[in-house]
């Protein structure tokens, strides 16, 4: 009988042990995971954030993000993300933001916890330089592209939706390379995007587009944190204010050829 109470015992005091070794392992674990910050973003989207021709993710938006996180001790995470699938991926706690050239839009406003606007963006077309296109008023009629769940379909499914209504089709893609080569090979005659985006991909891509003067929405670009997710925000936020103060953010965004869009701290 004094044997089984002492082998009970000793069992108990065993798995009393290894409760706490996988405490402190799982501790442990929090406290590295603590450190990552996990930014979602769409891979086609250049000069914010893309893959190079080393297969590597760069962008504007990715360095401001590895700036943030060396001063404060994070290990950044880059996760590319499907772009229709940018909500689930914020919601169960895959990444921690969004973080891409997101367009702070009306119907989003009250979606996420959004930090101050840094880019001061519009919505533009881009068309073939010996089209003919020189005004909006000249795509009617016309078949225009646009990348799918982007803020240039947003905008033409919403303040810009008398502009589409004038256009012989809307032709969604699921990126902006696809627009470009339907736009070169005469499938399309324009395609909707970002200004930055734009600018981008008409120097890429030789003397072959031009970007119409006039734009058809004029947004902001923020990051989109999780909505009760406010600690996190507010952190990020002070450290792009600090950034901004002492000249990192314009330094960036002049290797990117994004001065002229940089509102943060102005």
């Amino acid at each position: 009988m004094v044997k089984n109470v002492m082998k009970k015992n000793f069992l108990k005091k065993i798995a009393l042990v290894g409760a706490m070794v996988l405490a402190i392992g799982l501790c442990a674990c929090g406290k590295k995971e603590d450190n990552k910050f996990v930014v979602g973003f769409d891979a086609n989207f250049p000069p914010y954030g893309y893959m190079d021709d080393k297969g590597e993710y760069v962008g504007f938006d990715l360095d401001l993000a590895a700036e943030v996180c060396k001063r404060n001790d994070w290990r950044l995470v880059k996760q590319p993300i499907n772009w229709d699938s940018k909500d689930f991926e914020l919601e169960s706690g895959n990444i921690d933001c969004i973080w891409n050239g997101f367009t702070m839009s009306e119907d989003r406003l009250d979606k996420y916890a959004w930090s101050e606007p840094y880019v001061d963006n519009s919505q533009v077309m881009v068309v073939a330089k010996d089209s003919g296109i020189t005004t909006l008023a000249d795509l009617a009629g016309k078949t225009v592209d646009v990348q799918a769940a982007s803020s240039a379909l947003e905008a033409l499914n919403g303040d810009a939706k008398d502009l589409a209504a004038t256009f012989g089709k809307l032709e969604e893609v699921p990126d902006y390379n696809q627009a470009f080569m339907n736009l070169e090979a005469g499938a399309v005659d324009a395609v909707a995007m970002d200004i930055g985006v734009a600018k981008y991909q008409v120097e890429q891509r030789g003397d072959k587009f031009i970007i119409l003067d006039e734009a058809f929405v004029t947004e902001q670009y923020g990051i989109g944190f999780f909505k009760d997710n406010t600690k996190l925000r507010d952190k990020v936020q002070k450290t792009l204010n600090e950034m901004a103060e002492d000249g990192t953010v314009a330094k960036i965004a002049e290797e990117w050829g994004l001065s002229d869009s940089i509102i943060i701290g102005k």
